[in-house]
């Protein structure tokens, strides 16, 4: 998943050029001047005090402002800065700009999106990361991306996909994940007709967990006057959400399926959602994608995913907050313990009342605040959960007539053995988008997008060549695969191809070791162990994935909702209680010890 840009800098890795610097890209009423610092707003709802917007920042402007971005009248001059422009980042600080904060969001990079964001190529355009969006319908509490993009004004133009994904197992074992749950079940129960109730009860099950997530004013699980309110207002759906909390996919579905091969087809569904088996993916999480699915479907947004991040970043602007880019964030300012600014590699500082890091909390901790203690929370969680595996993607544009008429848009390929499901390398995801949205390639071709799980450890220490030829023999395996199975002379058919490795991730998405979350060490009690959006640190606030409830576009947006809740009650925009904060804290804190 390369993410670079135009005049690419060489670091080992022969990376591409994702954007022309000098380019505008004009989004409704606002242009997005990627060649300058900061997205400003064009009609904003109130004057930021002293604040000095330019398209280009030389020294003498740095110095001008940075002694001005302190305080403002004694007070800081926004309410909240936050480090990174993922989805779970962009959801937090759009959520508290309708809400009338003043936020300013800090990218490194020249666009907004992180892994949810997109390149563009000879004519092809590119998602950074996965082409399958939860989370994207009409309809229901749990269509956050919809809900993010309407709460700024926003709408984006979608094409349904009939099927989430399409299954190429061992032993000949082919299931398509239909639209329609009914037809998704008729299919699998063809397939394991003697395990038909146990499907029914395993899924009926999963419906339980959506439909009371689903009938829930999603907010922020740390704030105790919503959520008594919402226990008050729907206790059996709380109920419910507190008796699967601990709970994990796999033991639910031991209980309904004996069939060894049905069971593994259960790793295979929640090794897509969480990168593990399912004895270790919490019931919560599978249950909200694999209804989802379903529910509102998987809907692709015309023009590509990395749409979704620019029409946030355009809302957060006409909200009159700001995004800056090429803002390379280096450390979190602390004042007596508390965390009051971020330090930028140009030395800028920027002040807040809060501060919420989209980083890894690996990243957060371990760089943005490097040389501080480790809180003792964190140390605890860091006992139960490692880093996710990285990624070996696979970007390529490919001559059209290789694919078959009926081809489906995303694919899940483990062919041997299915003890290969977790193994580097092993399995191999495959999205072709251009299925659903052919304006993203020339004509007559396709995108291929492939990635397979590949450990940082497997590219250190390689000089350039070297690298280079691991590169290019790993990916020609990996698709040689993908020609066996799926579809012949595939490789004759390349017209354009770009590696990248956790190497690429780490350096061009800011995560620790290119990372993509949390991973349990062992078994986990469910979601018992993750941490939600407050930290040890005061002001200080985390988002994203290696936050409550963890990995997927539908998590990483319900993990920006519930920050901008929680912080939005600490800055007085919305209603708390300090005696009823304390209490309820607390006792997530002693639950979370318990995993």
């Amino acid at each position: 998943m390369d993410l670079c840009f135009q005049n690419p800098v060489k670091c080992g890795d022969r990376l591409f050029s994702a954007l022309n610097t000098s380019t505008y890209y004009k989004l409704g009423t606002s242009n997005l001047g990627f060649n300058g610092p900061v997205l400003e707003n064009r009609k904003k709802k109130k004057k930021l005090p002293r604040m000095v917007t330019v398209k280009s920042v030389s020294s003498s402007v740095v110095a001008s402002t940075v002694q001005e971005t302190k305080r403002d009248g004694g007070e800081s001059l926004y309410d909240a800065i936050v480090i990174g422009s993922g989805i779970g980042g962009l959801v937090a600080a759009t959520q508290l700009a309708v809400k009338e904060a003043r936020v300013l969001v800090l990218e490194k990079y020249l666009i907004p999106g992180g892994s949810s964001g997109f390149y563009e190529r000879d004519g092809y355009t590119f998602d950074v990361g996965s082409s399958v969006m939860f989370g994207f319908s009409d309809k229901g509490n749990l269509n956050l991306i919809t809900q993010a993009l309407k709460a700024v004004g926003r709408k984006m133009e979608v094409i349904p996909d009939p099927t989430t994904v399409h299954f190429h197992l061992p032993n000949n074992l082919s299931v398509r994940i239909h639209r329609e749950y009914d037809d998704f079940i008729a299919e699998l129960t063809s397939k394991f007709p003697h395990e038909k109730e146990g499907i029914l009860g395993f899924y009926g099950d999963c419906w339980k967990i959506f439909n009371s997530l689903n009938s829930l004013e999603l907010k922020s699980l740390e704030e105790p006057i919503y959520l008594f309110g919402q226990f008050f207002q729907k206790p059996l759906e709380c109920l419910t959400l507190a008796y699967y909390l601990p709970q994990n996919a796999g033991a639910i579905a031991r209980k309904y399926i004996k069939d060894p091969q049905l069971l593994s087809f259960i790793d295979a569904e929640c090794f897509i959602v969480s990168t593990v088996n399912a004895l270790q993916t919490p019931m919560i999480n599978a249950s909200m994608v694999l209804c989802d699915r379903h529910y509102g479907g998987i809907n692709y947004p015309v023009g590509g995913v990395g749409g979704i991040a620019k029409s946030l970043a355009e809302g957060l602007v006409d909200q009159g907050s700001e995004i800056q880019y090429k803002a390379n964030v280096k450390s979190i300012i602390l004042d007596h313990g508390k965390a009051v600014g971020v330090r930028l590699a140009d030395g800028r500082e920027f002040f807040a009342k809060t501060i919420i890091s989209n980083a890894t909390r690996w990243d957060t901790f371990g760089k943005l605040l490097k040389g501080e203690k480790l809180p003792k929370e964190e140390e605890n969680f860091q006992k139960v959960y490692v880093k996710a595996p990285s990624f070996l993607s696979i970007h390529m544009g490919a001559k059209a007539e290789v694919l078959p008429p009926d081809t489906d848009c995303h694919h899940f390929v483990l062919e041997d053995d299915w003890k290969n499901l977790e193994e580097p390398y092993g399995s191999i995801f495959l999205s072709i988008p251009t299925i659903l949205d052919s304006s993203l390639a020339p004509d007559g071709r396709h995108i291929l997008h492939i990635f397979t799980t590949s450990s940082i450890e497997d590219w250190e220490g390689l000089p350039p060549k070297e690298y280079e030829a691991k590169k290019e023999d790993v990916a020609a395996r990996i698709i040689q695969r993908l020609e066996k199975k799926l579809f012949p002379g595939l490789s004759s058919s390349i017209t354009f191809k770009e590696v990248g490795t956790p190497r690429t991730h780490r350096r061009f998405l800011a995560r620790d070791k290119g990372t993509y979350g949390p991973m349990p060490r062992g078994t986990p009690k469910g979601l018992l162990g993750m941490p939600f959006n407050t930290t040890a640190i005061d002001g200080l606030y985390c988002v994203g994935d290696s936050c409550f409830p963890g990995q997927g576009v539908i998590a990483v947006a319900f993990s920006g909702v519930m920050c901008a809740h929680r912080v939005a009650a600490d800055i007085g925009l919305e209603k708390k209680s300090r005696v009823l904060d304390v209490g309820l804290l607390g006792l997530l804190g002693w639950l979370r010890t318990l995993a």
